[in-house]
């Protein structure tokens, strides 16, 4: 069965105007072919990219007293009549976030998002531009032992068109990961395509997604696996991948190759066997286990294997547990997660790859996906 990971999910935006003598030259002079955009040409499309996601970013954002948040202001708006209704209704969702997470105690006190442009086209009165938004959120100290930040790297891809005057429109924004949208994006609605083969699989069961959720503390010393270390490694090739490993950051995505040698780096051993057998995990340099890198895949093999059981609740996971997402419940997972941080209050924090994210907060997911079916292990 070929591993199964979370889809690619494309999101509609803001459209940007923005008058340039550098982009109208390219407007009034390109020729058929694509060409690269100049420096100044560059810039000026990071900086459209910056405002639209920074506003995005601020929507999340307590207001301090006597401060407003206007997002980055180097760019002047001018939104298309449906970009501008899509854009509303995204600032929207992102409000109504907002307050789901107030309501399960997290808040942030800033944010600062910096986005730099990978590539950049013209194409007679059509730029498409690729770039990387980095963001810093400042937790607030709702409860006292948050960690400092949460951090995450996405990528996009932006489509302009010319206007008359020299005039720039954004006329789409998408998204280019593979896991669950960054905490500054709305959530697409994601389409059901997997169809049960008719095969008994150990799927595992639900958890609970109530908080606070009843103890289950996690011995940590003195086992057979050292979850410091998992977690260690997850924090320190979170955004910068580890080259001893290969990266599927196509249409599969990484988040379970990514969790699997976070797994190997605490003391998980290999079970060798052909690529195929979800009963078998093992990565050798230049191939992989099924289970290696697919989210169902690695959760067959971790329950008939007996690496790790079903958490009854979500919020009980701990630092070095794997919680998994079926987003669109379909029956099938989509995306993989490890547990880096947990507060004394019992909020796990969560480090993955695909939409690269450092200690999310499991509110913030579920504040994202609150239909979603969620999975949790103690390993």
């Amino acid at each position: 069965m070929i591993p199964k990971r979370f889809r690619p999910a494309a999101i509609a935006a803001l459209t940007v105007a923005l008058a340039s003598g550098s982009m109208l030259a390219y407007s009034a002079n390109a020729g058929t072919g694509p060409e690269a955009a100049d420096r100044a040409t560059a810039d000026t499309f990071a900086a459209v990219a910056d405002d639209v996601l920074s506003q995005r970013t601020q929507a999340l954002v307590d207001e301090q007293p006597g401060h407003h948040n206007s997002g980055h202001k180097s760019a002047k708006t001018r939104l298309s009549a449906q970009l501008k209704k899509d854009e509303e209704t995204a600032i929207s969702s992102l409000r109504s976030r907002k307050t789901r997470l107030a309501e399960l105690g997290e808040a942030y006190t800033g944010a600062d998002t910096r986005v730099a442009v990978d590539r950049a086209t013209v194409t007679g009165g059509k730029a498409t531009v690729e770039v990387t938004e980095q963001t810093t959120l400042t937790y607030k100290k709702v409860r006292g032992d948050e960690p400092a930040t949460t951090d995450f790297r996405t990528r996009y891809e932006l489509t302009l068109t010319s206007k008359k005057g020299g005039a720039w429109e954004l006329t789409s924004i998408k998204s280019q990961e593979n896991g669950p949208v960054a905490i500054n994006e709305p959530v697409a609605a994601k389409a059901n395509v997997v169809k049960d083969d008719g095969n008994q699989y150990p799927d595992g069961t639900p958890a609970s997604t109530k908080y606070p959720a009843p103890a289950k503390p996690k011995v940590k010393t003195g086992g057979t696996y050292d979850y410091a270390a998992m977690a260690s490694y997850a924090e320190k090739y979170w955004s910068n991948y580890n080259p001893a490993y290969r990266k599927f950051t196509g249409a599969g995505g990484d988040c379970t190759n990514f969790i699997s040698q976070a797994l190997k780096a605490g003391g998980w051993k290999a079970v060798p066997g052909s690529t195929s057998d979800y009963r078998n995990w093992w990565y050798d340099g230049t191939r992989q286990s099924d289970s290696w890198v697919g989210a169902n895949e690695w959760a067959w093999f971790t329950l008939s294997n007996q690496r790790a059981a079903n958490l009854a609740n979500v919020y009980q996971t701990d630092v070095g547990d794997i919680v998994q997402v079926d987003f669109n419940k379909d029956g099938s997972k989509d995306h993989s997660m490890m547990v880096t941080y947990r507060s004394s209050a019992g909020m796990p924090y969560l480090t993955y790859h695909s939409t690269n994210t450092y200690r999310k907060s499991l509110a913030s997911i579920i504040a994202s996906y609150p239909n979603a079916v969620y999975y949790a292990y103690r390993t």
